[in-house]
């Protein structure tokens, strides 16, 4: 199957359109599971379902040893509703009824597994009844009439024990329970043996996820074994299975070195697949996570007969690729699509992949058997979405984000809500073109940004450190929606990438090329320094930061650059050791004379724990707009705004004595724009630019995808005056 060529046509028809066709899915809401259990160190939402009225969210919470309860009574406005301890890690959670039937992993080792089923009174909140299990549980579900539970008992591998290569006893099994007037009867649970079954380590079976089709028929996938059960669940008996098989991929990136370049292949990749999905009764999806040996990237559509029916090969990852979401430093296993979602909207069979490390859920429309399924649209879904669960009846889906980074002062777990509705996708709100040789532009972490001179709504743009290894000038065309990367112009040194650039800032030279900004850090040998670059993005002409500055220097520097007349007046992002607190520099460099000189720019009082800082400097008619924003993110965010300070300030001073402190003005708060969003509000606002017929234009940095969402926000604020 030629991967490439299906992508090539699927995205020929997205950029043929300004936007996604209705009706699409946007985000409505986003709840921090923090708010449902404020006194622990650690939350996460990780599998997640809904009440069959759809009014009530529940969710597995391992760091935390329980489950938690969302109000989405109504869906734009969610409540926390409770937390409940199980006294152990609870690993999934499924809804019969007015029960709430939540797998917990109770193993003291992993050679001494244990579980067990806990049932929980929906409305009280009260355990009503605990089943021992046997072993470790992984995935729970229920058939469709709510009288058959299966629970995939995984006794996981350790990875810390031979590379994590199985195998490694105590074998999985499959438990299927029966309930009878909705009521469980715990002595029927049937174990049901998986081992002797795969062709990769047949004795250590590592049942993963498990879905039951309208024939009471039980999907197992053994993720490590790379093999699929099909199990009669009236029975117990194992009426099929197969390999999952293996993949070769074409026009991908394989080297984990920043510079993101789609021309490499791998050979005979194992699916590995994690989430399983029924689409029919004989039809089922994989997520093929390839968290093990493999790293296939894909999803697999198989018929029950084990016969491959669609195989999506690179295609999802490259469409995160366009939308900036691909993770470089992921590169043996791409985006790792890991959770699923399958439920009909309307006349819509749609299905739904959670790409754990680009932060997407990706939206199909199946067309029935024999019959490539439709890609729709990537949402944004916090970090690392584990969990999915659809409600249909009110045209619903939620997602849950297992990644708790509270700790190192980022963003904390979060369920998100989307609405299925006419019009057009809120996201993806920048979008990359393809090269001249057919292949996705890759992009990610946009630091800086500058207008045409004389082309309204074309940008250009740089990218930070995140892309290291190929420093590069974008060109967007805000015109079109969502704005689009047309062109990507790799800034050289002798003829190859340049090195050692940190990319914070560009403006144009007035000449048809562009002066850029680098954020120097001495212990890494990347120097402080401004850089002239042509229009073929060759640098011309290299200029160090004074000596006389650099005893001062802390990692934090060169944050924005623009231009006035002969000088380039850059900003510092924050103060340096001979700053007074509150102040930073805006340095200034003469071109025509090489001179230097600075000002003082006095910055708001952070707030306990944080600091405030500079990102972006625009000159633009009689002033300079300046972004000042604080290192805070979600509900800690306190501070992103537009600031302006007059040209007729910007007089320098020699650098070493006193400088003189100009004086700003409140132009615009970004927080509400953020917001408007329906995510959590992103720390790093790090691009101001300014188009030919004044208007104002803000992107957001997603710092490639590491420890972040890797949303990244482009959008307009209007005519800057």
């Amino acid at each position: 199957m030629q991967f490439k060529s299906i992508l090539l046509g699927l995205t020929a028809g997205l950029l043929a359109t300004s936007a996604y066709a209705a009706p699409v899915f946007n985000r409505i809401a986003s709840f921090p599971v923090e708010l449902n259990n404020p006194e622990a160190k650690a939350t996460s939402s990780e599998i997640i379902t809904a009440s069959e009225d759809g009014l009530t969210l529940v969710y597995s919470d391992s760091p935390a040893g329980g489950i938690g309860f969302i109000d989405i009574t109504d869906a734009k406005a969610p409540k926390a509703a409770g937390f409940l301890s199980l006294e152990g890690e609870p690993t999934s959670v499924t809804i019969i009824g007015n029960k709430v039937y939540a797998a917990v992993n109770t193993s003291e080792s992993k050679v001494n597994p244990s579980g067990k089923l806990v049932v929980v009174d929906l409305a009280s909140k009260a355990i009503e009844a605990s089943v021992d299990l046997g072993g470790q549980p992984d995935s729970i579900t229920h058939n469709a009439a709510g009288t058959l539970i299966a629970i995939a008992i995984e006794n996981e591998r350790d990875e810390e024990i031979n590379d994590g290569a199985i195998p490694q006893l105590p074998s999985g099994y499959l438990v299927l329970l029966s309930l009878t007037g909705g009521a469980l009867d715990p002595e029927s649970l049937a174990k049901v043996e998986l081992a002797g079954l795969a062709g990769i380590a047949p004795e250590d079976a590592e049942a993963e996820f498990v879905s039951i089709n309208g024939l009471d028929e039980v999907a197992v996938t053994l993720q490590e074994n790379n093999e699929i059960v099909i199990i009669d669940g009236k029975t117990g008996a194992v009426k099929s299975h197969f390999s999952a098989g293996a993949v070769s991929l074409e026009g991908i990136d394989t080297k984990k070195d920043g510079a993101l370049k789609f021309t490499g292949k791998l050979e005979d990749v194992a699916r590995e697949p994690d989430a399983v999905k029924w689409l029919d009764d004989n039809r089922l999806v994989v997520a093929n996570e390839g968290d093990w040996n493999g790293g296939s990237r894909s999803f697999t559509i198989f018929n029950k007969d084990g016969s491959v029916a669609y195989e999506s090969g690179p295609s999802m990852e490259l469409e995160a690729v366009r939308i900036g979401h691909y993770p470089d430093a992921r590169n043996k296993k791409g985006v790792e699509p890991e959770g699923l979602e399958a439920a009909t909207f309307g006349e819509d069979k749609l299905f739904f992949v959670a790409q754990e490390r680009s932060s997407l859920v990706a939206v199909y429309k199946d067309a029935g058997a024999g019959a490539e399924p439709e890609y729709l649209q990537s949402l944004p879904s916090g970090i690392s979405p584990e969990g999915l669960v659809a409600i249909p009846s009110r045209n619903l889906l939620a997602t849950a984000n297992e990644v708790d980074l509270r700790e190192d002062g980022l963003a904390g777990s979060h369920v998100m809500l989307y609405e299925r509705t006419e019009g057009e996708a809120a996201y993806p709100q920048l979008i990359s073109d393809l090269d001249a040789d057919g292949h996705p532009i890759g992009w990610a972490a946009i630091s800086g940004a500058v207008g045409d001179a004389e082309k309204p709504g074309i940008l250009y743009a740089v990218s930070d450190s995140v892309l290291s290894a190929q420093p590069a000038i974008y060109e967007i065309d805000a015109t079109a929606k969502p704005a689009r990367i047309v062109k990507k112009t790799v800034i050289t040194r002798g003829g190859d990438a340049a090195q050692k650039l940190d990319l914070e800032g560009i403006t144009l030279d007035g000449e048809g090329g562009f002066w850029v900004a680098s954020e120097g850090r001495s212990d890494r040998l990347t120097p402080h320094a401004l850089y002239r670059v042509d229009a073929d993005g060759k640098i011309t002409e290299e200029v160090a930061f004074p000596e006389a500055l650099l005893p001062n220097e802390i990692r934090y520097g060169a944050e924005g650059v623009t231009k006035v007349g002969d000088t380039l007046w850059v900003a510092i992002q924050r103060e340096w050791k001979d700053d007074p607190a509150g102040q930073v520099k805006l340095l200034g460099y003469n071109t025509k004379e090489k001179t230097w000189s600075a000002v003082r720019y006095p910055l708001e009082a952070a707030a306990e724990g944080a600091w405030n800082g500079l990102s972006e400097i625009t000159a633009h008619g009689d002033y300079v707009y300046i972004v000042e924003r604080d290192n805070q993110i979600a509900l800690k965010a306190a501070l992103k705004k537009l600031y302006r300070v007059p040209v007729s300030a910007l007089v320098g001073a020699e650098i070493g004595g006193e400088l003189p402190v100009v004086t700003k003005e409140e132009v615009r708060d970004f927080i509400p724009d953020l917001a408007s969003n329906n995510g959590y509000v992103v720390d790093k606002v790090e691009s101001f630019a300014i188009g030919a017929d004044g208007t104002g234009y803000v992107i957001s940095d997603n710092d490639g995808v590491a420890d972040s969402s890797g949303e990244t926000f482009f959008w307009s604020v209007g005519t800057i005056q």
